[in-house]
Parts: structure tokens; C-alpha cells; sequence
């Protein structure tokens, strides 16, 4: 008597299930965290002299400066450098909009991006505190370059310091990350993770070799991890 063979139905490997949410829900916290940064100075720099024992100090947000900024401003003026509230107003007049397309793109990316360009999650996460950074760099690098030739006191131009010690004129400087910046790394972490078990999710897809730049099942819809329909 031959054997029958019986052909049960593919069933989506339940295990996925608790992955698919998990990367879900890890973007959403990126998504959250962002928004927590916006709130937050992410960067302080201090400024010690012979008259200011114990410092100046200046809190950098993603909305401005903050701090003693008044007495830097007038000190700014003897040796030409421009006042630190016109500094990167482009970028402080879009911070909220900026933050908010940032994080709501975490989630939407992490739904509807195919399997081969998954990792774009993680390259959005990164982007947003190196551009903060970047930008950064630029303003300081402008700001003690940028110096009215007829100011009182000449200096050499410089560019003051973003990490650790530096020394401008007479001033030592201090500078550090702040906590806005670390809420955007933690941030970050996430879409970093949340890409990885993505992937591991998409390897296991029944519709991985078909799959391109768009989740056909949107990640976790209805059909999430089935194999197409004949």
C-alpha cells in the first residue's frame, strides 16, 4: 500500500510575531526619545578665566543658547565675534518640525521599507544627533573666523572646542555632550536595534527573495510573513 503524503498548509512561524512588535515598538520608543531631546540642552561648554573663577557656562539646545550668555556676548564684542543668538537661526526656527519628520519617519520607515534597504532605519537614527554636531561645528568654526577687523582686541582666529579642553585668548574652555544629546544616542540605539531584528524578522519572510524596496505586507499586516497567494 503506497504512502500518502499529505500537504499541510505554511503556517507563519509564530515566533516572528513577538519580534515584529518588539521592532515595532523600539522604533516608536526612538520616536519618543527624539521628541524628549527637543526638550533638553544637548551640549554645555564653561569658560574659566583669571576674573571669572568660577566660570562662565553655556548651555547649547536644539531652540538656542542659554546661560551666561549676556556677559559672553559682551566679551564676545571686544574681540569682534557676533553675538550667539544669531547663530543657526535657520535650524532653531525648524527644530520642532525637523525633530517631529525624524521621528515620525522612524516608524514609518521601519513598516514600509523592503527587506534590502532595512538599514536606512538605523542611518536615519544616526544622522540626527551627527548632523546636530556637524551643524555645531560649522557655527563655532564661523563664529572664531568670522571676527570684525576693528574690534578692540585681535585675535588670531580659532575654533572654540566641542569635546574636552580648549584654550581661546586667556580663556580655558570645557566642553561635553548634554542630556538632550544622550536622549537622541539612546534614541538612536533603538532604530539600531530595531534595524537588526528586522532584518533577522525579514530573513525568515516567506516573501524575502521577492521582497525590494517595499514590505508588501507592511511589516505587520494581516499577511505579514505568509507566501503570496498562487
Amino acid at each position: 500500500m503506497a504512502a500518502t503524503t499529505r500537504h499541510l498548509p505554511v503556517v507563519q512561524n509564530a515566533r516572528a510575531w513577538p519580534l515584529r512588535f518588539t521592532v515595532v515598538g523600539l522604533s516608536i520608543a526612538a520616536a519618543a526619545l527624539f521628541c524628549a531631546s527637543y526638550f533638553f540642552p544637548w551640549w554645555r561648554l564653561w569658560l574659566f578665566a583669571p576674573q571669572y573663577p568660577k566660570g562662565l557656562e553655556v548651555g547649547i539646545s536644539l531652540t538656542g543658547v542659554s546661560g551666561d550668555v549676556r556677559e559672553l556676548n559682551i566679551l564676545n564684542h571686544y574681540i569682534g565675534m557676533k553675538s550667539l543668538d544669531l547663530a543657526a537661526v535657520t535650524e532653531r526656527r525648524l527644530a520642532a518640525q525637523g525633530v517631529g519628520l525624524i521621528a515620525a519617519l522612524g516608524v514609518v520607515l521601519t513598516l514600509v521599507t523592503g527587506r534590502r534597504v532595512g538599514w536606512l532605519i538605523a542611518v536615519l537614527g544616526a544622522a540626527f544627533p551627527v548632523t546636530f554636531i556637524i551643524d555645531s561645528q560649522y557655527w563655532l568654526y564661523h563664529f572664531g573666523h568670522v571676527l570684525d577687523p576693528k574690534a578692540p582686541i585681535r585675535l588670531p582666529p580659532f575654533t572654540p572646542q566641542m569635546f574636552g579642553t580648549g584654550k581661546i585668548g586667556q580663556f580655558m574652555t570645557w566642553a561635553r555632550p548634554d542630556p538632550g544629546f544622550w536622549i537622541a544616542v539612546a534614541g538612536v540605539a533603538c532604530l539600531v536595534l530595531a534595524a537588526v531584528l528586522r532584518r533577522r524578522v525579514c530573513n525568515q519572510c516567506a516573501r524575502k527573495e521577492k521582497c525590494g524596496m517595499v514590505c508588501p505586507s507592511a511589516f505587520v499586516g494581516p499577511g505579514a510573513g505568509l507566501a503570496p497567494k498562487e
